[in-house]
Order: structure tokens, then C-alpha cells, then sequence
């Protein structure tokens, strides 16, 4: 009777030392304002800097009539992609896709006059 009674108090004692499946990485899983490399790093899905010299950090993702950038490649965004549901109404161009400075405006596409 002392034995299962010993290994419940053990048990108790060492869950809250066990890992949550969905707790934070060091290197994905990251928080909005921590540093990344990727978006595919970000909880939001979006690594962004704010010019080419400044650090990249996970940040929220653009909310309906914020500028946005399309989907990228590059994984770094310098206006993150539009929230689910919305599109980045963005004119893309070869030059614009290289420098990754095509720029939009997330607006829902189920609005059916346009704005």
C-alpha cells in the first residue's frame, strides 16, 4: 500500500517539470517581439524589420486597411502579410519581388463594392 501511494507523490512532484507539447521554443514557437530569422519561426507568422540594417522580430500579422506585403519567399517581411480571411491588394513587379518591396493594402475580398 506505501508503494503506490510513494509513486502518486512522484508523479505529482515531477508533472509540472514535464514539457507542454506547445510551449515556446528556442527556435520556433517564438512570441510577437522576439527576434527571428524566418516567419515560419513566428507564432503570428510574420518575421518583420522595419528597414535592411535593423533586427527582425516576430510581429503581428496586418489587420484590414493596413499595409501589407504579399507572401514572400524570403520569409522577412518589411509590412508583414494580411490576418486570415484578407488579401494584400498589392501591384506586384520582378524589381518589387526582388527587394521585397511590393506594398498593399489588406482589404476582405468578400466586400463585393471594392473598398
Amino acid at each position: 500500500n506505501v508503494l503506490p501511494s510513494c509513486l502518486l507523490l512522484a508523479l505529482l512532484l515531477l508533472a509540472p517539470a514535464l514539457p507542454a507539447p506547445h510551449e515556446r521554443g528556442l527556435i520556433f514557437n517564438l512570441d510577437t517581439g522576439e527576434l527571428c530569422l524566418q516567419s515560419a519561426q513566428c507564432k503570428s507568422g510574420c518575421c518583420h524589420r522595419h528597414s535592411g540594417l535593423s533586427l527582425a522580430r516576430c510581429a503581428p500579422k496586418a489587420a484590414e486597411f493596413q499595409e501589407c506585403s504579399p507572401k514572400s519567399v524570403y520569409g522577412v517581411y518589411y509590412k508583414c502579410p494580411c490576418e486570415s480571411g484578407l488579401t494584400c491588394n498589392a501591384d506586384k513587379t520582378i524589381v518589387g519581388s526582388i527587394t521585397n518591396s511590393d506594398f498593399g493594402l489588406c482589404k476582405d475580398p468578400r466586400n463585393s463594392d471594392g473598398s
